[in-house]
């Protein structure tokens, strides 16, 4: 049986989307008040202590195409940048755990999110395949050895390319970059989209329209 298809890992992601269906209309609640009464924008620092405790997950589907992704790449390095509460952690471990070896690297600021998500990877007998990095992305993953064979982006949006040009150096040929939330935040990722699809920049990329939108990205050289 699929390791994501296993009881205990079942188990651990019904719970935690059902949180985040709960919680996450909360949040955004919160956000979107903070925002009328400032009469616009909140501030990056300021939205991102508001969205602590936002899940902010991809859903099944998404979740069950990163998985199919990695097995069908035989991805053994795979790197996220943006943990949040470990449901697509969970997806990702669930994947390199089946093609029998390998190693989740994710990153995350958020402190509390650290420690939650890593309790739930866990809870799912997935904590072993999985390397925790706490702190700003570009610092705790500057060090980190190639080849990489498929990269996870649901962090910072604006941090998407300066992301991926920290790690273009590390990726293999035929590496697979994932970007999410194409349809929640296209103003924010248009020069990201702009670099991954100018063909010079050594990517072939599509759109997925699946969940909020992935961007599939492959390293073509």
């Amino acid at each position: 049986m699929s390791t994501l298809f296993a009881p205990r890992v079942v188990g651990v992601l019904d719970r935690l989307f059902a949180e985040a269906e709960r919680g996450d209309p909360l949040v955004w609640e919160k956000v979107q008040a903070e925002k009328a009464r400032r009469g616009g924008a909140v501030e990056e620092a300021e939205l991102s202590d508001l969205l602590g405790e936002a899940f902010m997950p991809v859903d099944r589907p998404s979740g069950r195409f990163l998985y199919n992704l990695i097995r069908a790449q035989g991805s053994r390095t795979v790197v996220e940048f943006g943990m949040s509460f470990g449901i697509s952690t969970i997806h990702l471990a669930a994947a390199v755990r089946d093609n029998g070896a390998g190693r989740v690297v994710t990153t995350e600021l958020d402190a509390g999110k650290v420690r939650r998500a890593s309790a739930h990877l866990d809870q799912a007998g997935l904590l072993d395949v999985v390397e925790v990095r706490h702190g700003d992305a570009l610092e705790t993953l500057r060090d980190l050895e190639p080849p990489v064979d498929l990269v996870f982006l649901d962090g910072w949006k604006l941090l998407y390319l300066p992301v991926l040009r920290l790690l273009e150096p590390k990726l293999r040929p035929g590496a697979a970059v994932v970007a999410d939330d194409l349809a929640l935040f296209p103003d924010q990722l248009q020069g990201y989209l702009e670099y991954v699809r100018d063909p010079s920049h050594g990517y072939s990329s599509v759109e997925v329209p699946i969940g909020d939108h992935f961007e599939l990205s492959v390293r073509t050289s």
